[in-house]
C-alpha cells in the first residue's frame, strides 16, 4: 500500500509540481486506487503527471468535505477518468463562506454528474474496500475542539447555520498490518474526534499513522496540548502534517514529537 500526497499548500522535492492552498493524495492498496481529495484544481494533473499516478486508473475518488479546496480539481479530475464512484457525505452542496469569500465546491451536481460523477452519499461508516473505510460523521464530543468560528453555511432552506458544523467532514481509515492509518482533509471535526471514533468503531487499539490536515493551525494552546497527549497516549507512530496545520504549529509538533513527524508536502509518501 502506498500514499502519495499530491496537491498540498508546500512543494517538497519534485521538480515540476504546483503548490496550493489544498489538499489532494493518490492511494494505492491491494484492493485498487483511490483519489481522497483533488485540491483546488491548479496542480492536480501536473502533479499526478510528474508523480506518475494515472488518474484515468482510479477507482474511485474520496471527498473529505464540501470546500473548494478539496473539490476543486473534480471537473480536471474527471475528465481524464471517466465515470466513476464519489464517495462523500450528502452535505457537500451546501453553499458554504467565510466571511464574503464563497468556500464551497465551485460545481453544481448536475454539472460534475455530466462529466461521469457517480455520487455514493452516506452519513454512516461505510466499507468501500476490504480495509478501506470512510468514516461518516463524527461525533463532536469533546469540549476543546470547536472548529471554525468565521465559517457559516446556506441550507436548501436559505436559512443561515452559524457557525458552520460542517457535519460532511470525513476521514480515511484504512486497516493496514502496521495499524490504523487515518487520513485527514482538513478534520474540520476534530483530530481527537476522529481519532476516537475510528477506534470505537473498528474495535482497534493500535493508529500506526496519521497524514493529512489537521486543522491544528486554528487551534488553541489547551487544544493543542490535548491533541499531544491523545498522540502519546495511543502511543501513534507516525503523523505527517499537511494543508490546515499551518507552519507554526508544524513546528511545534516536530519539536515535540521528533522522528514521530514528518511534513506531508507534495511528493511525500507513506509506504507499507
Amino acid at each position: 500500500m502506498k500514499i502519495t500526497i499530491l496537491c498540498e499548500n508546500y512543494v517538497g522535492l519534485p521538480l515540476g509540481v504546483i503548490g496550493e492552498h489544498g489538499f489532494a493524495c493518490y492511494i494505492e492498496t491491494r484492493q485498487g486506487n483511490y483519489l481522497f481529495d483533488t485540491g483546488q484544481g491548479f496542480g492536480i494533473v501536473q502533479n499526478s503527471l510528474i508523480l506518475k499516478k494515472d488518474l484515468s486508473k482510479i477507482d474511485g475518488i474520496i471527498i473529505s468535505h464540501g470546500h473548494y479546496d478539496h473539490t476543486g480539481g473534480l471537473d480536471k479530475v474527471l475528465s481524464i477518468s471517466g465515470k466513476k464512484n464519489i464517495y462523500a457525505h450528502p452535505d457537500i452542496f451546501i453553499k458554504r463562506f467565510w466571511g464574503e469569500k464563497f468556500i464551497g465546491i465551485p460545481f453544481n451536481q448536475t454539472y460534475l454528474e455530466s462529466l461521469g460523477a457517480d455520487f455514493k452519499f452516506n452519513k454512516d461508516l461505510v466499507e468501500i474496500e476490504k480495509e478501506l473505510y470512510l468514516t461518516g460523521e463524527i461525533p463532536r464530543l469533546n469540549e476543546f475542539e470547536k472548529g471554525d468560528l468565521n465559517m457559516y453555511a446556506i441550507d436548501k432552506n436559505k436559512n443561515i447555520i452559524k457557525p458552520d458544523p460542517i457535519q460532511d467532514d470525513l476521514s480515511l481509515l484504512i486497516d493496514s498490518p502496521k495499524g490504523l492509518i487515518i487520513i485527514l482533509g482538513c478534520a474540520h471535526a476534530g483530530m481527537i474526534n476522529i481519532i476516537n471514533y475510528a477506534i470505537k468503531k473498528l474495535n482497534k487499539d493500535k493508529i500506526y499513522a496519521i497524514i493529512g490536515g489537521t486543522h491544528l493551525g486554528f487551534s488553541s494552546d489547551a487544544q493543542f496540548k490535548e491533541t499531544l497527549n491523545v498522540i502519546d497516549e495511543y502511543k501513534i507512530e507516525l503523523v505527517g502534517v499537511s494543508h490546515c496545520t499551518g507552519l507554526p504549529k508544524a513546528s511545534l509538533l516536530h519539536s515535540k514529537l521528533k522522528d514521530k513527524f514528518f511534513f506531508g508536502s507534495i511528493g511525500t509518501t507513506l509506504e507499507i
